[in-house]
């Protein structure tokens, strides 16, 4: 596959010297002279190898912008023609150049938060677990919250946390830790007392307090049980969850993303309203005071979908350069890692237990229907076969009912796959949004908790998907993973978990092109903003990332580059 790649890029690069000229000046000649006069660029980027990730010329040499959008593309003879006395002229000396990443699926100010917060993530021992708690505790004062997450039991063996591990070590402190995937939190037993929650305690519908043998409640809450203690988390102050995205802000540029599709503070048992005061609260905020440093498209939870069909009626979706209101999300099923993902057949290590269905298949039909008609894009968590299943089912229906468009209807995750399912992401035109370093996480738990044929025939079908047409979308589910599109691309093409030596699942490796563009153009798509953004082509906003790599075929070998500079609007935004 490497050589496949480096010969098909040599040829590009080679075919380049002859027709970036010709295409160039094709440009060019549909403007006048005075339309190119005014067209004098403010930015001129040259003697590097860009990816422009657009079919119609993938690779080229240099570009021109002005007024922070791409003028024209080809080679330095013909793109400095549109350079005046006054232009800017960045040379590359052979850098490999990107569009902008576009990240499919963040939870972006609970990420900007949780920076603050008792860092969990990559923790595989419990007394290690315990020391971060013990540190929180000692910085905090007696009575008020200690809140963390990102803990990951599979990395100590499988063991889940109890109350009991931090209860000596916090006894005037509630505290509440979140799992690393949002679908189960650690609570100890002065926020169980403090909320009420007991033996006696009844399990709601779409969640689980788990319990001992003999009844007790573990502290440990999966899906909708989270609703229980929630609520009594002092809320997060307005200048909080402003600091929060700015952190994020400063964190995404760095790692080269210039765009997010942000799923907000919206997780089973949260309020619905958390994402609106974020809204009105912090983007708009941010945006009417020039403090947005990154675009953002805005997904809200499918119960308040009238509320966001009202205001993009009022305001249609794009409310400035930074910020687009996309559509409404929901959740059918829980996650892998809390065993309440829902599947055909039961976990091989809970043989009663097939996952949990979090939403009511009526309700979720019945305002999916309603936000279609209104015009809304929806997007439905789904990670078991069964959910995935049960989804695609729902939107066949709805599109029965309200007539076939240009929907662009997505599933978050997609994680399990039973055998055709694949298949009908083309043929009814879901988009797959999807986040490879899952599957890192994934890998060995996957196997353990569906057995090792049927973890091996439907998980993370990245190639199957593409090679069926449907729209791949790649991500990564931030503060649930960390944000990082050349990892997560590393990933999609080589399928490594840590500590393995060989592919999980090799079949299902996909090329770097096609990784590129599933992380730029293709997630563009999946959020109707291909017309902005995911390419460096005529027209479109010049957002790209410069990389450290100075080979295509040494990126393409090992993708071990990082980002050495990121632009947003042709603006250097970082470093």
């Amino acid at each position: 596959m490497n050589i496949y790649v480096a010969i098909s890029a040599t040829i590009a690069l080679a075919l380049s010297i002859f027709s970036f000229p010709l295409l160039n000046n094709f440009y060019l000649l549909k403007l006048t002279p005075a339309t190119t006069t005014n067209l004098e660029a403010d930015l001129v980027v040259t003697n590097g190898v860009i990816f422009t990730g657009d079919d119609s010329l993938l690779f080229a040499d240099s570009m021109a912008i002005k007024n922070g959008r791409i003028v024209s593309v080809g080679n330095y003879s013909a793109v400095h023609q549109l350079a005046a006395d006054g232009t800017n002229v960045l040379n590359l000396q052979g850098k490999v150049v990107v569009p902008g990443f576009i990240d499919s699926h963040v939870h972006f100010i609970p990420g900007g938060l949780q920076m603050a917060r008792v860092k969990l993530r990559g923790v595989n021992h419990k007394d290690e677990f315990v020391r971060r708690v013990k540190e929180a505790v000692k910085n905090s004062k007696k009575g008020s919250w200690i809140l963390g997450g990102g803990w990951n039991n599979d990395l100590w063996g499988g063991d889940l946390p109890m109350a009991s591990w931090i209860d000596d070590i916090t006894p005037h402190n509630p505290v509440w830790l979140s799992r690393m995937d949002g679908h189960m939190g650690l609570a100890n037993s002065v926020a169980l007392q403090l909320v009420g929650i007991t033996n006696l305690s009844e399990d709601p519908n779409g969640g689980t307090i788990m319990r001992t043998s003999s009844g007790e409640p573990t502290g440990l809450l999966i899906d909708a049980a989270m609703k229980l203690i929630l609520p009594w988390i002092p809320e997060v102050s307005v200048d909080e969850r402003r600091e929060a995205l700015l952190r994020a802000s400063n964190l995404a540029l760095s790692r080269g993303v210039t765009t997010v599709v942000d799923f907000g503070r919206y997780y089973p048992g949260e309020s619905v309203q958390l994402s609106w005061e974020d809204f009105a609260d912090v983007y708009q905020w941010a945006s009417y005071s020039e403090k947005m440093k990154i675009r953002v498209c805005l997904f809200f939870p499918l119960e308040t979908w009238s509320s966001l069909a009202d205001l993009i009626n009022k305001t249609g979706h794009v409310l400035s350069d930074w910020v687009y209101l996309g559509g409404v999300k929901a959740f059918a099923d829980g996650s892998l890692g809390s065993n309440s993902a829902l599947f055909h057949e039961p976990y091989a290590d809970e043989p009663h237990n097939y996952g949990l269905q979090v939403m009511e298949l009526e309700s979720l039909l019945s305002m999916t229907m309603a936000s279609d008609k209104s015009g809304l894009q929806v997007a439905i968590h789904a990670i078991g076969d069964r959910a995935n299943d049960l989804v695609l089912d729902m939107y066949k229906s709805v599109v029965v009912t309200t007539g076939k468009r240009d929907q662009r209807f997505r599933i978050e995750h997609a994680q399990h796959l039973a055998s055709g399912t694949a298949a009908r992401f083309g043929d009814q035109g879901i988009v797959a949004s999807m986040q490879p370093q899952h599957l890192l996480d994934d890998a060995d738990s996957a196997r353990k908790k569906l057995g090792v044929d049927r973890a091996e025939r439907e998980s993370y079908l990245f190639q199957s998907l593409l090679a069926n047409n449907a729209l791949l979308a790649l991500g990564s589910d931030w503060p649930v993973a960390d944000i990082n599109p050349l990892c997560a691309i590393r990933t999609a093409m080589k399928r490594i978990p840590p500590g393995w030596d060989n592919a999980w699942i090799p079949s299902e490796r996909i090329s770097l092109t096609d990784a590129l563009i599933a992380h730029t153009l293709s997630a563009a798509r999946a959020c109707f903003l291909e017309n902005d953004v995911g390419s460096l082509s005529p027209g479109k906003i010049a957002d790209f990332v410069i990389l450290s790599t100075s080979s295509w075929e040494d990126f393409a070998a090992e993708v071990s580059a990082s980002i050495e500079a990121t632009y947003v609007s042709g603006v250097q935004a970082y470093p």
